[in-house]
């Protein structure tokens, strides 16, 4: 399923699009947005792959908030004026839906962004699966720390506070499962509701208790016990 919010100022073109994601059987409604920075909030608690956005919004406009977003989903323009094609295709867009919108329009533009999902993604995925890295926008920065740098993660409402080996720390305004999302599952696991876990850097295991260099303590919880007990009897010698 190709995960997609819809973003319309109008509230009858915005339940329009809604509407035509729902009925296409490929699609999934994530979130409705009024505005760009409705999506904004989707965009970092939920893993999204395609947008549909309304060009014309008041405030800030789509075109704008599109050029804002560092690594934007798949996206699909909206507009009632054909003048913003180009500049919509400038930034890499899918298609460009032109008001009113029918729904076999609607579904052209579907196919190409799930041609594009099933086809060249999944190579540009595998690049990027190489990269032992991650950006993280911390306050006004955006830093670059490596995967192998990072001991634990901890979710704090909102927020996810990134424990590295130099003893420092990063918190981006991002939940803990948009970030089990986008990390290797075979060297990162949720063990807690709070907690993510570098399986590499794990040192000693107490009682269903995670130790990392004798300093820090994480339970692991119920609900994930059976995933992690399978990972230790992997690499178990005994």
């Amino acid at each position: 399923m190709i995960r997609c919010i819809a973003i319309d100022d109008e509230p009858l073109a915005l339940r329009q699009i809604a509407d035509y994601i729902k009925k296409t059987p490929f699609l999934e409604l994530v979130g409705q947005c009024e505005s760009a920075f409705q999506a904004i909030a989707v965009l970092e608690n939920t893993p999204v792959d395609l947008m549909f956005v309304d060009i014309n919004m008041p405030d800030f406009s789509g075109m704008d908030f599109v050029k804002t977003l560092e690594n934007p989903p798949m996206l699909v323009f909206v507009t009632a004026y054909n003048e913003y094609a180009l500049e919509g295709f400038r930034v890499d867009a899918i298609d460009y839906l032109l008001k009113p919108i029918g729904y076999s329009d609607f579904l052209k533009s579907a196919n190409k962004a799930r041609n594009y999902f099933e086809t060249i993604l999944p190579h540009a995925a595998k690049e990027e699966g190489d990269r032992e890295y991650l950006f993280v926008k911390s306050g006004y920065k955006i830093v670059r720390i490596s995967l192998e740098d990072i001991i634990y993660i901890e979710g704090m409402r909102e927020y996810a506070r990134i424990h590295l080996t130099n003893g420092k720390s990063l918190m981006p305004l991002i939940s803990l499962h948009v970030l089990e999302e986008k990390l290797p599952s075979d060297k990162f696991m949720r063990v807690h509701r709070s907690y993510i876990v570098n399986l590499e850097k794990i040192t000693t295991i107490d009682h269903s208790r995670i130790i990392f260099e004798g300093k820090v303590y994480i339970s692991v919880s119920e609900q994930y016990k059976e995933l992690f007990q399978k990972y230790i009897n992997s690499h178990s010698l005994g």
